[in-house]
């Protein structure tokens, strides 16, 4: 587990850093791209005090958002077992999911196709989908993995069966979660972290925590550099609402992994930071940094694309799949209708918002 954890993040650093270093070289915009000077929002004085509101608010509702899950416990209508939670996390899965079709993937396309981009390659390529789907199968790659990481690092070894004789290990992760040893009894841990559905359950917050990421930094990254006080305005209402739930999702499947309270509170903490240390960051390079740039359009644009294809996966695999196809929803046509309008609901707030940001 250990190490899985350090390959996630050691990647996720790389990619940021990348951005990072890319980012200061991005100051030759082609003439015919650069409006800044004809629109009168653009105002760095302006700017500065909403980027720091947007800090506050932000990590304020993200904090609410993404905590609010684990003391439901303590509610009757969203205990971890019952029908509210169920309803609440397809209702946040539909946000995440509408987040990456509606908000990211969009982007992408729009970035990589600008005209500020020359026409070879850029233009007779659809880049942004390519890495999309590329993305989403290095993010099942890492799922399987993870997930196989996870199993054999809990499993103890071969017990004898019931006449003495050790029988070759097994184990099968097979459809939604069900593990299956082919004549075989196995010695696990006794923590309880040896249940597969558990061990699922943990995959899927790391995974989703690091796809959720990389589009947190992005966004925060490109709010903190723009001096458009007229987007920045409409932005701050929008991301806090699209935070609130995203963090809603998030937290759900934190809960559930039950991680150590400690772990539990450094992924809620982790997420909720991630946006304003970008805003930070943003504000620090938008001296220098050019939105329509060749350069910020693409290394934007392709991590846009890449956060895209892991949070569509997440969502509709690790998430609303893994949910419709479980026992709990399986056992009641009633409860999956429920679950299912709530998803929709999910996806068509975000479409909504897509109109503002």
């Amino acid at each position: 587990m250990a190490i899985t954890k350090l390959v996630m993040r050691l990647v996720y650093i790389l990619l940021v850093l990348f951005t990072f270093t890319v980012l200061p070289a991005v100051s030759t915009a082609p003439e015919n791209c650069d409006s800044g000077l004809e629109n009168p929002c653009i105002n760095k004085a302006k700017a500065l005090p909403l980027k720091i509101v947007a800090i506050v608010a932000i990590l304020t509702i993200s904090l609410i958002g993404v905590m609010a899950p684990f003391f439901s416990r303590y509610i009757s209508f969203l205990h971890p077992d019952g029908n509210g939670f169920m309803i609440v996390k397809c209702f946040s899965s539909g946000i995440i999911l509408g987040t990456g079709f509606m908000h990211v993937l969009p982007d992408s396309f729009e970035m990589l196709s600008s005209k500020c981009l020359s026409h070879d390659p850029w233009h007779k390529f659809p880049f942004a989908g390519f890495v999309a789907m590329v993305s989403g199968l290095v993010t099942l790659a890492i799922d399987s993995i993870t997930t196989s990481l996870y199993t054999v690092k809990n499993t103890v070894g071969p017990v004898p069966d019931e006449y003495g004789v050790d029988q070759e290990k097994a184990i099968h992760i097979v459809g939604h979660n069900h593990s299956h040893g082919h004549g075989v009894v196995l010695s696990t841990k006794d923590d309880g972290s040896s249940d597969p559905q558990l061990l699922r359950y943990r995959v899927i917050a790391m995974v989703l925590e690091l796809g959720i990421l990389f589009h947190s930094v992005v966004i925060g990254l490109s709010l903190g550099a723009t001096n458009d006080a007229c987007t920045i305005r409409g932005l701050i209402i929008a991301l806090c609402f699209h935070h609130l739930f995203e963090g809603m999702g998030l937290g759900g499947c934190i809960l559930q992994a039950d991680f150590k309270n400690v772990k539990k509170f450094l992924m809620a903490f982790f997420f909720a930071g991630t946006t304003p240390c970008g805003i930070f960051l943003g504000i620090a390079l938008s001296s220098i940094y050019k939105d329509n740039s060749p350069t910020a359009l693409i290394t934007i644009g392709l991590l846009n694309a890449c956060s895209a294809g892991m949070l569509i996966y997440m969502a509709l695999v690790d998430l609303l799949a893994t949910e419709f196809m479980g026992s709990m929803l399986q056992g009641s046509i009633k409860l999956q209708i429920k679950c299912f309008a709530s998803a929709v609901v999910g996806c068509a707030v975000m479409s909504v918002v897509a109109i503002w940001a």
